[in-house]
This record gives C-alpha cells, structure tokens and sequence, in this order.
C-alpha cells in the first residue's frame, strides 16, 4: 500500500500550467526515481508534496489522510534540495537540528554542549568531517550537501525523503557513499524520491520511475523493466545519446602558443603550492576528491578569496590578487557551482541578468538605453538558445539548464579571455549537458582560455585536453587526456605516489 499518493496533481501559475493532471504512488522501502528534463514540472512536484505550495487541483493523501483537510501530515516528509538551503552564519550542529521542534533538541531550553555532542553521531554517521561548532560558511559545498542529508534523517517524523541532485557536487567515492545512505534509508522503511540526471545512477538505485514532460506524466513503471535509452527516450521524447555515448570533439591542442594564465606555487585557504599553465584555446580539467581544493584554487585566482603566497600571470604579466572587480575587468571570470548564491539575480528578469554585464555598452549620461539592451539581450538569448517565455521572465523561474546558459551568454557579452566553469552541468539533464559541452569547445575554438572543474571523469574526459589531479590540497599531476588510462588519474586523485612522474 502507498505510504503516500498523488492524484491528478494540477499546478497553474499565471499564463502557464506547470503541472497537468499527475498521480503516482510511494511506497515504503522503494526508490522512486522521479525524472524528467529541466522545466518537466519536477520542482512543481515537490514543492506541492512538501506543503510549500498548495496544488491548482487533484489531492495529495499521506497514510491515507487528504493532506489539504490535514496540513500537518507534511512533517512526514523531508526534502533535501539540489541548491545549499543552509544558514551559513550558523554552526554545523545548529543547522544539523534546526528546526528544534523536529528534532531531538525540542524543548524549552537547548543544551548546545549536548545538541554538539548528539551532533557528532549524526556526523560520524554521513562521513562528514566537519566539526560540529564549526561554521558551515567555512566547510566545503560538497560537505554542506551531506550535511542536509543529515540534517533530513533528524526528522523523527519522517517517512519519506526527498532528494534533489545529491550527487550533482560529488565524486565517485563520496557519490557511493550517498548512495549507501540511500540504500540504508530504504531498508529501514523509507520512502525515498530520488531526482537526478545522472542516469547511471538511477539505474543502479531505483526502483520504481516515473517520467515528466512539459508537466505531464509520460511514462512509469518499474526500473528493472527500462534501459538508459529508453529512459532518455521517455524524458526527451526522442532519441538522444546519453552522456556516456556523446563524444564531443576536445578543442585541438595548441603546445606552441604561450600560456595565457601561468600559476606558480599559489597557497591558499586549503591548498599549497599550486602551479600550472592554461593555453588560449584549451579546456584545461581539474579532478579531485572531496577537500582536495579544486574550488579555491579557482576561487582565490579570482579574488574570492585572499592568497596567501605565490603568483598569477595573465598574458604574460603579473597579475594581482584579491579583487573579483579586477579579474571581471581583466577579462578573468568565474562561474561558481552554486549558480542560484552567486550566478543569478534570482527576482529580476532574464533581461536584468543578462544587462547589468554590459551596461559599459548600453549606457550613457542620460541612463540605460532600454531599446539597445533588449537588442543585445536578445542576441545572446539566440546565440545560446536559452528557453524562456521572454526576456522579461523572472529569472528563478527558467531551468537550471537555462540559467546556466544564460550566466554563460552573460559572462561571454564581456569578451573574457579566460573562463572557468565549476562544476558547469551540476543538476543539469542529458540534452543541456550536451550543449553546454558544445558551447565550451566553440569557446575555446574562438581562443578563449577554459577551466574545467568537474567531479565527473566522463565529463572531463570528454572536454578537456589536459586534467589536473589534486589530492588533499596538491597538485598530484597533470596528464593529457588522450593518452592517460582512467585508472592513473583516479590513482593521482587518490594521492597515489605511482603518479608522481604525470606528465
């Protein structure tokens, strides 16, 4: 019998219906993969699930009780989503147990010497590193993704756990680990709703599916009885190569141009001593395991955060650290992974986003000139084939897909002359990842310098020339990836010494 059950499920907004007459059933000790490209209507879903939205029409029955009639059925259900939800401000085992009344810290009075020791289980638990009064602004993303995972199995209430993208930041072995967590929650006889487009993943874990498109349920059944292509088939409506089979065309090599960034021995907050060369028209990768410090190499050549030693040339000149507003200016520019905290203008338009890059463009002592900007917006929207409604829909209501291609069209309208990308296609579907691929060949095809930061080796496989490896802050090794085996750059992802000699 299903634990809880959604019957013909209807969500309008104004001028669209994101969800059209869907029903589909969780039972408990099952994974239900729930999937579906970006703007499917899974987000629509879950909001409706969770109680923070209420449904245009259909029911939604919790143990067998309508949960409009009974709203507090909704405790039964945690949701860990695919952006940070955290207080950063705050401590770890705070945000651990936050709410108190749904936690075992409920009470009058909290104890915080016994809510951190209660805490450190928790952390144990996840295999999460992070002490428990340590700030959570100052541990690493893919920490503060566990951390809401663990922060979901506080809830002594729960039934049924929601997760959104868990893996879409982390690497092979911290993506097994969730998994394990996974399966650990399914024996103990949750419900669990697993959303990803990592499609070998849902392969592996499922076991029942359901399948959205523009809003509407396309397909269902059980895992066993689909295969990767007929899953991509039921998502996209037609046959698409997976990720696995696309073999973009790597940006041809160019040994005799002089680099365009040159680092040498950079320490920094979680790594040291870091060099290495990018050359214009390459897609240089970066691998690495969980705290191997891939993000804040990138993020202190940006000026994010403060260096502590070392050196950065751009085009062959010094280049100082530790402004952002140099780097935008120089044409240095990074994307960060949390593209909803520091991509995104999330209440403004697609318009507003893309026009403040290029304000130096269209205004004048009398202001902005409204006309020449939705000219140039406009451009940009086709060049990247950004999907939306218009220029004037609100931001946070395109894709995750399309945001992404629209920070890119909007960091590309400055003419940069190097880019890096991390983690580019993090919670992105099939058909997007592709593109976003063929985006970064033609950019780098047009001489810009690309970084790669990815926790997928088939991801980097595909787009990078060259992959360096980190482990626990160093630089393990640099390998061309055309001639380098799978097994060498996990080896020097895993601070294996046997690698010590990479080219």
């Amino acid at each position: 019998m299903a634990f809880l059950e959604v019957e013909d499920l209807t969500r309008d907004y104004p001028g669209v219906r994101a969800l059209s007459e869907v029903s589909l059933k969780l039972e408990l000790g099952r994974v239900h993969i729930l999937a579906g490209e970006n703007g499917a209507g899974k987000s629509t879903l879950v909001k409706l699930v969770t109680g923070t939205e209420n449904p245009s029409g259909g029911r939604i029955l919790i143990d067998g009780q309508d949960a409009h009639l009974k709203p507090e059925l909704h405790r039964f259900v945690a949701y860990v989503p695919q952006e940070l939800n955290l207080f950063p401000h705050l401590s770890v085992s705070e945000n651990l147990f936050l709410p108190y009344n749904r936690s075992t810290q409920s009470g009058r009075l909290v104890n915080r010497r016994q809510m951190d020791r209660d805490a450190q289980s928790y952390l144990d638990r996840f295999a999460i590193s992070a002490r428990p009064g340590e700030l959570v602004r100052d541990i690493s993303v893919p920490e503060q993704q566990l951390l809401q995972i663990a922060r979901a199995s506080v809830n002594a209430d729960m039934k049924v756990l929601i997760l959104d993208e868990p893996t879409s930041s982390l690497t092979t072995s911290e993506i097994e680990r969730v998994l394990g967590i996974i399966k650990d929650f399914r024996d103990k006889n949750h419900a669990i709703v697993f959303i990803s487009h990592k499609i070998d993943e849902v392969l592996a874990i499922g076991d029942d599916y359901t399948v959205l498109r523009n809003g509407a349920k396309v397909a269902d059944g059980q895992i066993a009885d689909i295969d990767e292509a007929g899953l991509i088939r039921a998502m996209s409506g037609e046959d698409i190569a997976s990720s696995k089979q696309f073999q973009p065309e790597i940006p041809e090599n160019q040994p005799d141009k002089e680099p365009i960034l040159a680092v040498s021995e950079l320490c920094g907050t979680m790594f040291e001593n870091v060099s290495f060369e990018l050359r214009p028209g390459e897609i240089l990768g970066f691998a690495g395991l969980l705290g191997a410090g891939r993000s804040e190499v990138m993020q202190t050549i940006f000026g994010f955060l403060k260096a502590k030693s070392g050196s950065v040339k751009l085009e062959g000149a010094p280049f100082p650290l530790g402004k952002t507003s140099r780097s935008v200016n120089s044409g240095l520019l990074y994307l960060s992974e949390e593209r909803k905290i520091h991509g995104i203008l999330p209440q403004l338009s697609l318009r507003e986003n893309i026009g403040i890059s290029i304000l130096d463009q269209i205004a004048n002592w009398t202001g902005i000139n409204l006309s020449a900007e939705r000219i140039k917006v406009r451009d940009i929207v086709k060049a990247y084939d950004i999907k939306a409604a218009g220029i004037s829909q609100q931001m946070s209501h395109l894709s995750g897909g399309n945001q992404q291609k629209a920070i890119i069209g909007r960091a590309m309208a400055t003419t940069p002359k190097v880019l890096i990308f991390d983690e580019p296609t993090k919670g992105i579907d099939v058909r997007t990842k592709t593109e976003i691929y063929k985006i970064m060949k033609r950019l780098a095809e047009e001489g810009v310098g690309i970084i790669l930061v990815s926790s997928e080796m088939d991801e980097l496989r595909k787009c990078a020339n060259r992959i360096v490896t980190m482990y626990s802050g160093k630089v393990t090794g640099c390998f061309e990836t055309s001639t380098t085996k799978n097994e060498t750059l996990l080896g020097a992802m895993f601070g294996s010494e046997a690698n010590s000699d990479a080219a």
